[in-house]
């Protein structure tokens, strides 16, 4: 635990608390245990929302002993919570009665690891009642949360969510003339951030709900691609076969356009070599640098691949073969697996564009940037010949 001394032990007391999965897994326990409803949903949700709402009454307490002021204080996990039960169709006293199973559970730990690490007895008197008064505030911002979002129809909230999604990740003005949403907003849209206050952002393609399977990624589609926003990316069974979806790294709310607009791009790049599955951004950073340079590309294409026919199909098996053999670690046996023939066929045809393009391939004692203008040469050269 860790060691702090004076007015800090409290919010030292339920940091460590919030990094404990015991602790989580304890509270988890007690919200399930007296709401027999909460025990269909996942665990995992159930779990994200105890953390956060433990993490959150550190800086409440503090700042509390500063200003005495309790609704100033953020209270967003609180919102999200109410908002997604009443979207998974909980009954209100049975949210209700988990988070006050919760809440008592969470002040009996804090008593006694305060007790642990030197609280006086006299200071815990104050610290269950300051528990009491944040548990108070936390049931009225979960009953705020629900009650926004059950007035939401499922269609209603579709719209909403679809707005959010491009203020968010496209930057457009709400008619207020707000950018950035409110607290209120990405509760009632279901929209929720991980421990650090960070969000993941991504792009799909199609452009149908089912092209995501997750339970923490809000969706919307924006100008033709599913957009998504979530604490964490989809997993890899979370993704249909035939969608692709390219997630960014976690980042905060004012980077995500930034990150959103590399995630459309390389949905654009994936489809063009069809791709498939989930992808992280980082996996096109190659290809999308290379994108951005048309012209650049061209001209390498035409230097290093001038004496090629666009409408010869030989030199198109030439160039298929020789991107396969950089493709491959410029392995003759490994390219040959790859197309499915044999090594010398593949010795062949590349001893065939050295003479057409009277430039030798570069082999396994080449540096990395001339069999990068290759690659680059080849895959443009490919894509102007389709």
């Amino acid at each position: 635990m860790t060691a702090v001394r004076g007015p800090q032990q409290i919010t030292a007391v339920l940091r460590d608390m919030a990094d404990d999965p015991e602790v989580s897994g304890e509270l988890v326990r007690a919200a399930r245990s007296q709401s027999p409803e909460l025990s269909g949903l996942a665990e995992e949700a159930t779990r994200s929302h105890v953390t956060a709402m433990i993490r959150d009454a550190g800086p409440w307490f503090a700042a509390l002993e500063r200003s005495g002021a309790v609704e100033e204080q953020d209270f967003t996990s609180a919102l999200l919570l109410g908002a997604d039960r009443a979207v998974q169709g909980v009954p209100m006293t049975a949210v209700l009665r988990g988070v006050q199973a919760a809440l008592s559970r969470a002040a009996e730990i804090t008593v006694d690891r305060c007790r642990s690490a030197g609280v006086p007895d006299r200071v815990l008197l104050s610290v269950v009642l300051r528990l009491q008064e944040y548990g108070n505030a936390v049931e009225r911002h979960v009953v705020h949360g629900y009650r926004a979002a059950e007035h939401e129809t499922p269609r209603a909230l579709g719209a909403v969510r679809a707005r959010l999604l491009r203020r968010i990740l496209l930057g457009e003005v709400a008619p207020q003339g707000e950018v950035a949403p409110h607290p209120e907003e990405l509760a009632q849209a279901g929209v929720r951030a991980d421990a650090d206050g960070r969000y993941h952002c991504l792009a799909a393609f199609p452009a149908r709900r089912r092209s995501l399977r997750s339970a923490h990624v809000v969706t919307g589609t924006l100008d033709g691609r599913l957009a998504g926003l979530g604490p964490r990316p989809p997993g890899a069974d979370e993704v249909p076969q035939d969608a692709l979806v390219v997630v960014a790294p976690a980042a905060a709310l004012s980077e995500l356009p930034a990150l959103y607009r590399l995630c459309v791009r390389a949905v654009d790049v994936g489809l063009e070599r069809g791709l498939h599955g989930r992808h992280d951004v980082t996996d096109f950073a190659a290809l999308l640098a290379l994108a951005e340079q048309p012209l650049l590309g061209a001209l390498v294409r035409d230097r290093l691949l001038g004496g090629l026919d666009p409408a010869n199909d030989f030199h198109r098996q030439l160039a298929l073969t020789a991107l396969a053999f950089l493709d491959n670690g410029r392995r003759l046996d490994q390219t040959a697996a790859a197309l499915f023939t044999h090594p010398n066929t593949v010795r062949y045809r590349l001893g065939r564009l050295r003479q057409i393009t009277a430039t030798p391939l570069p082999d396994g004692d080449a540096g990395p940037l001339d069999a990068l203008h290759w690659w680059w040469a080849l895959t443009c050269w490919l894509s102007t010949r389709s």
